[in-house]
């Protein structure tokens, strides 16, 4: 990846060694059951690819409280894996043992000991206070219009202790909804965090109008069924790049939606944070900041900017680079876009021609932007 100029709150492209950290808590009558669900577990993610080890300790104080901590080579296989509906069915069991449960996530920055970490010491990125996440669904061909009519009005839940909920967005491209969240001072994990916004009233009534048009129906009224929704459509932030300028007094949102060719989404996704890398410290950029979203062989692109889109092709798509522009030509379906040919081309005129097309082949609707206020 290129070196990064700006300032990047998260990634998952750093090359670090993940520690994922379970916090549980197991009542004493279904100690032996959760102690089997978890050896079938670990003999089941033993072979998955980027696993490493697994660990489950009990406190020594409270014997309630139990701990599972697992290593992988690196963030992007276990974002793979925790998103995919071989985990559901894995950690089903083990799920039904437990009161409650908080996931953690961190990278590896230092190790002393055997077994140290190979390489120069990773540093510490620089906190951007909010935690971001998205998810992705679709809806009925034809019904797109009403969807929009009914998103569009989508309100962001008032602020509520422990839900942390500071802004969302929401985003329609063909019959894809993607809809962006803002999370701080999370009391819990983002699942968690996602499961109380979904339990509102005001969210609950969105969710029955929007019933009669989803592809796979989902009931976000129970607890393990809407569990089960947010793992199937979620859109992790892989990579989120605070700009070296500024932020403007008017912010304004724009996604774009990128499929990829099978198997190659996590190389686009990687090739547009080390883009951003490249041109965070350029003055010229109206671009504040961007993350990126990727699962599968889809990649959305979020930024921020104070303008309209099409103003800065280049830095919007994040393609400024002929090179990287050639690049992601191998890397996007072009068929899922409508777009025939590659997005870059020999001379200048031509590439910001292509990047328009792209531009507005992959540019989502904006349906709602709620912020909380004061941010």
């Amino acid at each position: 990846m290129s070196p990064v100029s700006g300032r990047v709150s998260q990634s998952v492209f750093d090359g670090t060694r993940l520690r994922v950290v379970l916090l549980l808590e197991v009542a004493d009558e279904d100690r032996r059951r959760f102690l089997d669900a978890y050896e079938r577990m670990c003999r089941q993610v033993a072979s998955t690819p980027g696993h490493i080890q697994d660990q489950v300790c009990q406190s020594v104080e409270d014997p309630s409280q139990w701990l599972i901590t697992s290593e992988w080579e690196s963030a992007p296989p276990f974002l793979a894996w925790v998103n995919s509906e071989e985990h559901l069915e894995m950690v089903r069991p083990l799920r039904a043992c437990v009161r409650s449960m908080r996931s953690l996530r961190f990278g590896v920055l230092r190790q002393t000991g055997r077994g140290s970490v190979a390489g120069p010491p990773a540093e510490p990125r620089a906190g951007d206070v909010a935690v971001r996440h998205a998810v992705t669904y679709t809806v009925t061909p034809g019904s797109e219009s009403k969807v929009a009519e009914i998103l569009s009005g989508h309100p962001l839940p008032e602020a509520e202790e422990g839900v942390g909920l500071c802004g969302t967005a929401l985003f329609l491209h063909g019959n894809r909804v993607v809809q962006t969240f803002e999370l701080r001072q999370l009391d819990g994990d983002v699942l968690t965090s996602l499961l109380r916004v979904a339990a509102r009233p005001e969210v609950r009534a969105v969710e029955e109008a929007l019933a009669p048009y989803l592809e796979r129906e989902r009931e976000l009224g129970e607890v393990s069924a809407a569990r089960a929704f947010f793992t199937r459509a979620a859109l992790p932030a892989v990579h989120h790049t605070v700009f070296a300028r500024p932020a403007p007094p008017r912010v304004r949102r724009h996604a774009l939606c990128y499929p990829a060719r099978a198997g190659r989404g996590e190389e686009l996704a990687r090739l547009l944070a080390g883009q951003d890398g490249t041109s965070a410290a350029d003055p010229g950029s109206p671009v504040c900041a961007a993350t990126v979203f990727h699962r599968d062989d889809l990649v959305v692109r979020l930024v921020e900017m104070d303008g309209e889109a099409d103003t800065a092709p280049a830095a919007v798509t994040g393609l400024a680079e002929p090179a990287a522009a050639a690049e992601a030509g191998r890397l996007l379906d072009g068929e899922a876009l409508g777009l025939c040919g590659d997005p870059a081309a020999a001379h200048p005129p031509a590439v910001e021609n292509r990047l328009l097309r792209l531009l507005a082949r992959s540019g989502m609707r904006l349906l709602a932007d709620r912020r909380a206020p004061g941010l």
